[in-house]
């Protein structure tokens, strides 16, 4: 008989069905730390929420463990390399807590609109102010949803049947998605010009860090009400202070912040246009059921041997055997990455060329890394190797993979190309010896790329001084060089300059070395 503990505080109705299925469950939430390492030998199965802390250290206790459970979305606490190494399957239930969000940024734009919040407690303060707090009406309006995800497309489906016309910017949904739900795609400057109301529901990344900031909120509608209940840090706070005294933001609702909890004295809590909820996102009983329910369903089909769903590292499991594979699978997932953060416009198709047997035989494994790491970083939802390829259609993206004949310089090489509205970009790689992952081709330039950790691209004329310019600012800001990239045509003609970092490039230092005479394409990025 399988045996099952639960450590955090889930839903009795988890235990319910593991119990019913013929397992032995211990349910014991809250369960201290080394009281779990004395006992967790004997367990085949483990669920956890967010306070569990699933350490190396305790993963090498996990004599018998086949799967760990993360009922709800983010595994932060759960140590996914020891895992893997160790054979243990990690699921987590990502879609939980969608219609919980959506509904949750609906009332926070009803109540922003309404003045609910501020109007209920004048009223149980003795006063009767209707004039003070006359509000404004959906119908009408023009809501711009940044972020397309499941999220985002439920909110535009919600704002729709309130009379709202709905724009949205997402780099990676198709045109014919985002018309089945009747939202138009425009680029992310229109969002900020025309629209009244703006929800965001997008990861935290470099790319979306500040994303409304002094200068994108000056972009904006006179008047605009912004919404935040994806991460906190996507909208700059100080900035948005600022916007709400002078006028130009009218109103806002949060229900993430830079620091949780935040201050609660501070001028953005305290704020009279601002309508705040301490990231209440998910936290409805409904969504704590269905991800509790969620992940005892999955756990009992992996068990009784009918598939496994909603695992965050099964695919690395099952390389795990072939040790020739396991560098290919993180060569695809940095290829992700690198085009999610270097592609501009709108994602048309994704073409995956294969060079060697051992990638051959590997395809759909390699083809999914590639789009976990594209996704990842583009996309609220936890991206999983199971996952990946159901997130893929359901934005509508086209993938094409080929097969081709030996490459004359390495055994075995993938290029990956993604072709946007704008750009086609390629990035072609491999691996030296037996760990060594390498970009050996970009777009037209031949070089040998470490993609890993903090990296600088960005094209320069090639003639003297040029890396000497960009270098000096990198050492002013404090910032190591690590590692030094150079592909080009021709003297005198473009090349491409990568270079890999010790720590994170600001966008203040983006910004600097984009104004370097010669110097265009820069990008900040990280894998």
């Amino acid at each position: 008989m399988k045996k099952i503990i639960i450590t955090d505080s889930v839903d009795k109705k988890c235990a319910g069905i593991l119990e019913a299925a013929g397992f032995e469950v211990t349910y014991k939430p809250g369960m201290p730390k080394e009281e779990i390492q004395k006992v967790i030998k004997n367990f085949n199965g483990m669920v956890v929420r967010s306070d569990t802390q699933v350490t190396p250290d305790l993963i090498e206790l996990m004599d018998n463990m086949e799967v760990i459970g993360r009922a709800g979305a983010g595994v932060d606490n759960i140590n996914l390399e020891a895992a893997t190494r160790k054979g243990v399957i990690v699921m987590n239930t990502p879609g939980g807590n969608t219609i919980s969000t959506a509904e949750h940024t609906m009332a926070l734009m009803l109540s922003m609109c309404r003045n609910v919040a501020q109007s209920n407690q004048s009223l149980r303060s003795g006063k009767w102010e209707r004039k003070k707090f006359s509000g404004t009406e959906l119908w009408g309006k023009t809501l711009g949803v940044i972020g397309l995800g499941k999220i985002g497309r439920e909110v535009a489906v919600r704002s729709k049947a309130f009379g709202m016309t709905v724009i949205g910017y997402d780099p990676i949904l198709s045109e014919e998605i985002a018309g089945k739900i009747g939202v138009d795609l425009v680029d992310l400057e229109t969002v900020f010009k025309t629209s009244d109301i703006i929800t965001v529901h997008v990861p935290l990344s470099e790319e979306t860090k500040n994303l409304f900031s002094d200068e994108t909120l000056q972009k904006c509608k006179d008047g605009v009400k912004l919404i935040n209940c994806a991460r906190g840090g996507i909208i700059n706070e100080v900035a948005l202070v600022k916007a709400l005294n002078s006028g130009k933001v009218s109103a806002a609702a949060l229900d993430v912040y830079t620091k949780e909890p935040p201050e609660f004295t501070g001028e953005l809590i305290q704020h009279p246009k601002v309508v705040t909820t301490p990231h209440l996102g998910a936290s409805t009983d409904e969504a704590q059921e269905k991800v509790a329910v969620q992940i005892a369903e999955q756990m009992v089909d992996l068990f009784n041997q009918k598939g496994v769903r909603g695992a965050v590292n099964a695919a690395a499991v099952e390389s795990a055997g072939n040790k020739d594979l396991i560098p290919y699978v993180k060569l695809a997932e940095n290829l992700g990455m690198l085009h999610s953060q270097l592609n501009m416009g709108q994602l048309k198709k994704i073409n995956i060329n294969y060079s060697g047997e051992l990638l051959h035989s590997s395809m759909t494994l390699l083809s999914t890394a590639v789009l976990k790491g594209f996704l990842s970083k583009k996309m609220t939802a936890g991206v999983n190797l199971i996952n990946a390829p159901f997130l893929a259609k359901e934005m509508g993206i086209k993938l094409n993979e080929t097969k081709l004949g030996a490459n004359s310089n390495y055994s075995n090489l993938m290029s990956v190309e993604f072709i946007t509205d704008k750009e086609t970009r390629m990035l072609a790689g491999t691996v030296f010896g037996n760990s060594e992952i390498r970009v050996v081709h970009i777009d037209e330039f031949h070089l040998e790329l470490n993609p890993e950790g903090n990296m600088l691209f960005y094209a320069n004329i090639d003639k003297p001084g040029m890396l000497a310019k960009v270098g000096k600012i990198l050492a002013e800001a404090n910032i190591n060089i690590a590692g030094l990239s150079l592909g080009r045509l021709d003297l005198g003609k473009k090349a491409l300059t990568v270079i890999n970092v010790d720590s994170e490039i600001g966008k203040e230092v983006v910004k600097s070395i984009s104004e370097v005479g010669g110097v265009t394409e820069v990008y900040a990025v990280k894998v």
